[in-house]
This record gives C-alpha cells, sequence and structure tokens, in this order.
C-alpha cells in the first residue's frame, strides 16, 4: 500500500509543482524527506497526507479510496492534468 501512495504523490507533485523543493516547500516537509519516501516507497506519515489534501483538497477522495467525484470537485492528477492540457491549447469548453 506505501508504494501505490507514494505513486500518488508523486503524481500530484508532477501536475501541481515544478518540482520536489515547490512540493515539499507547500506542504512544510524538508525535501529530503520527500526524496527518501519517492525513492525507496516508504510510507508516508498522515501528518504528511494531511498536509497534502489541505493544500489539494480537490485530490482528497482520489489520494485516499481511489474514488474521483467530478460532481463534487474531487478529481484524479491524471483529470487535472487533462484540463490543463486542454486550456493550453485552446480546446477547454468551459
Amino acid at each position: 500500500m506505501s508504494s501505490r501512495l507514494t505513486e500518488k504523490i508523486r503524481q500530484i507533485r508532477e501536475v501541481e509543482t515544478s518540482g520536489r523543493g515547490e512540493f515539499s516547500q507547500l506542504i512544510g516537509i524538508p525535501k529530503k524527506t520527500l526524496e527518501n519516501i519517492e525513492l525507496t516507497g516508504r510510507a508516508p506519515k498522515g501528518e504528511m497526507l494531511e498536509a497534502i489534501c489541505r493544500q489539494w483538497p480537490k485530490y482528497t477522495m482520489w489520494l485516499m479510496t481511489d474514488q474521483v467525484n467530478e460532481e463534487a470537485g474531487q478529481v484524479s492528477p491524471e483529470i487535472e492534468k487533462a484540463r490543463k492540457t486542454l486550456k493550453q491549447t485552446g480546446t477547454d469548453t468551459d
């Protein structure tokens, strides 16, 4: 399970920030801690998960349950990445 959480954290980081340094700063953990978690698959502490959910609440449901509910504003990084791509190409229908 921890490696799955680690992968999810990496996906959020890649969509929402420019790298580990920015991500770490936004959630209030040392960059080295994030590197260790991502590179070893070590389980993140609850405080880290809470910080990620506070910073990006739209991923809370997906991060914790693998579910999304777009009507409730709960998405996955894959959905968010597609939205950003659509906005950049000017094909967003909103």
